[in-house]
């Protein structure tokens, strides 16, 4: 099976455990905690009580403050926590998201709303953001700014990440929760999480339910 149900209070236990070290030193992903295989092993897990939409104000690649939760009221929101010299996660679920939605009308590609948050902020400025961003597609809202701000958000929708440090070869590492929430446009609530095992088609399959506010 493809899909479980959860209750949000033990996703909340598994999800801040899954954790990635992106840009580890042997380029590639390091979990420090795991998680039970029923878990990990699924591509999108549906929440039996959604996460509360993160009250997150940050800064977009404009310059301008963004407010998350107004700016997002009432659209299909997938909201992820990455950085841009992650080699290997980070880009690898934008990019597969970023075609899924190619996929999708016109119309519901303009509705869907997809917020990248950086976990590494230091480096990620604005304008780092908007570059990186571009390359993957340009509609992503790309956010920037303080660092326990965007952990506190992160952590009340079961994603935990950790201060960026240096690596035993001396490379920033910043190492983080590697969901994707999927926010409901009936009630706002974080409903669905996707996993590191979520594909291109598993996207493609799901988003237009997601749209419309119901379970994959």
């Amino acid at each position: 099976m493809r899909k479980k149900t959860f209750a949000a209070a033990a996703l909340l236990a598994a999800a801040t455990l899954t954790l990635s070290g992106c840009g580890s030193d042997d380029g590639g992903s390091s979990p420090v905690a795991e998680v039970s295989a029923d878990a990990t092993q699924q591509s999108a897990i549906v929440l039996d009580q959604p996460f509360t939409k993160p009250d997150l104000k940050l800064t977009d690649t404009q310059g301008k403050k963004y407010d998350l939760r107004a700016e997002t009221k009432g659209r299909p929101t997938l909201l992820y926590f990455g950085y841009t010299n992650c080699p290997d996660i980070c880009p690898l679920t934008m990019n597969n998201i970023a075609v899924a939605k190619k996929q999708l009308p016109q119309a519901e590609q303009d509705r869907l709303r997809v917020v990248f948050v950086t976990t590494d902020p230091a480096r990620d400025t604005p304008a780092a953001l908007g570059a990186w961003l571009k390359g993957i597609d340009p509609q992503v809202v790309g956010l920037s700014g303080d660092f326990t701000a965007i952990q506190t958000a992160a952590r009340s929708v079961g994603i935990t990440i950790e201060p960026p440090h240096k690596d035993k070869n001396g490379k920033t590492v910043s190492t983080h929760g590697t969901q994707v929430v999927a926010f409901s446009p009936k009630t706002d609530g974080g409903y669905v999480l996707f996993t590191e095992e979520a594909s291109v088609d598993d996207y493609v399959k799901d988003l237009p339910k997601l749209i419309q506010g119901e379970k994959p």
